[in-house]
């Protein structure tokens, strides 16, 4: 019978050694340590503290109803109270002055300690562990210790990444702000003229409100970004007029900025698009363009339709400047985030912000070939394929 129990009790370590590495997430590993380890042992019970590197502390592991982890600050009492017995590279080793029965287990990984596991009394055996037993039940340890610092590795890359994703909102928030913010604090000093008439300190209050909704629909888009969202509000617009009007607020918030426009196409043309995001697009790019070259920029903007490969149309706009231009050696990794050139004040996040914006629409926002000398600046492509409605409907 002690045979055949001691069988036992190595067979269910053997499957225990055998999953602990497969553990997927840290209850399953609180579910191996704390429950099947005493269970396979005859222990009445284990305790798991994980040890906390960055506050220099430790937790015990606990699940709430067998399934929800929980941590509690060490402080309430342990399985079996302080250990009488050290389990360490399998090796049993009776410690001095123990007040209870248990047996501390340490949890070394290639970077340390990463937690310890105390084993409750086993009942009616002098050692709690057989040397074979002990052997395997370091093997768990080890394998524990690995599971236990990966789980900290990945709990620090996703503190790192988040907080690399608030960079990201902030960096985009500050640089598509900076022209509203122009145009509303421009408006806002000149309400302040003596004897201003009221109507047109109502026309430039109206400015002010769509400005700062500008500045609100701008925010939810920068959170959609950082998320990875890919929301659209689309509506019908006169193709025409959104040029026209995504034209004069460049020359409206970039003061020195002149527009060049070349539209080939009928102005009464609707088109389902998500205004915002798509003058976002043209603004972001604009706005590197002025912002490299450093005073006066001519920026042409070219409209126009063609046919799509396969079925429907597509719209064109091709936007170019006279700036320095893009040098070949970033070439390749302009859309990247935090890719920047010639800008004091660039976050290198206009251009992957634009990209993500076409993208949305199902377009595509290409950097062509520079022109050739001795003509000089950028030249950037967007196409927007049209939806089965564009197509079917000229103007209405």
């Amino acid at each position: 019978m002690a045979l055949a129990a001691k069988r036992t009790r190595y067979e269910a370590l053997r499957r225990i050694a055998g999953r602990i590495l497969g553990a997927p997430d840290l209850p399953a590993l609180t579910r191996y340590l704390t429950h099947e380890l005493p269970a396979a042992l005859g222990a009445s019970g284990a305790t798991l503290l994980m040890w906390d590197r960055r506050l220099q502390s430790f937790e015990v592991a606990r699940l709430l109803d067998g399934r929800y982890l929980r941590t509690f600050p060490v402080g309430r009492e342990s399985e079996g109270g302080e250990p009488r017995w050290l389990l360490s590279e399998g090796q049993l080793l009776e410690t001095r002055g123990g007040a209870g029965e248990g047996v501390l287990v340490p949890l070394l990984a290639r970077s340390g300690l990463t937690g310890t596991l105390l084993i409750g009394p086993v009942a009616r055996r002098k050692r709690p562990v057989s040397e074979a037993e002990a052997r395997l039940v370091s093997i768990i340890a080890t394998r524990a210790a690995l599971a236990l610092e990966n789980h900290a590795y990945q709990k620090e890359l996703i503190a790192s990444e988040r907080l690399a994703a608030l960079g990201a909102m902030a960096g985009m928030l500050a640089h598509d702000f900076r022209g509203p913010m122009t145009v509303i604090r421009g408006y806002a000093e000149t309400l302040l003229e003596p004897e201003l008439p009221g109507e047109e300190v109502r026309a430039r209050a109206r400015l002010i409100l769509e400005a700062a909704d500008r500045l609100s629909r701008m925010t939810t888009q920068t959170l959609d970004y950082v998320r990875g969202a890919e929301r659209l509000v689309r509506r019908s617009v006169p193709l025409g007029m959104l040029l026209e009007e995504i034209a004069a607020s460049l020359e409206q918030e970039l003061p020195g900025l002149r527009v060049v426009r070349e539209f080939e196409l009928d102005p009464a043309r609707r088109l389902a698009l998500d205004v915002d995001k798509l003058r976002r697009a043209v603004w972001n790019i604009a706005a590197n363009a002025f912002e490299a070259k450093g005073e006066e920029v001519t920026f042409t903007i070219a409209a126009r339709l063609e046919p799509r490969e396969g079925t429907g149309e597509q719209l064109l706009l091709d936007l170019s400047d006279d700036g320095p231009g893009i040098p070949p050696e970033v070439r390749e990794r302009i859309f990247e985030p935090f890719v920047t050139l010639r800008k004091a004040r660039g976050t290198g996040l206009g251009l992957a912000v634009a990209r993500r914006f076409v993208e949305d629409h199902g377009g595509i926002l290409e950097l062509l070939p520079a022109p050739q000398p001795p003509a000089h600046g950028a030249r950037f492509r967007i196409s927007i394929p049209l939806g089965a409605a564009d197509a079917a409907s000229p103007a209405r």
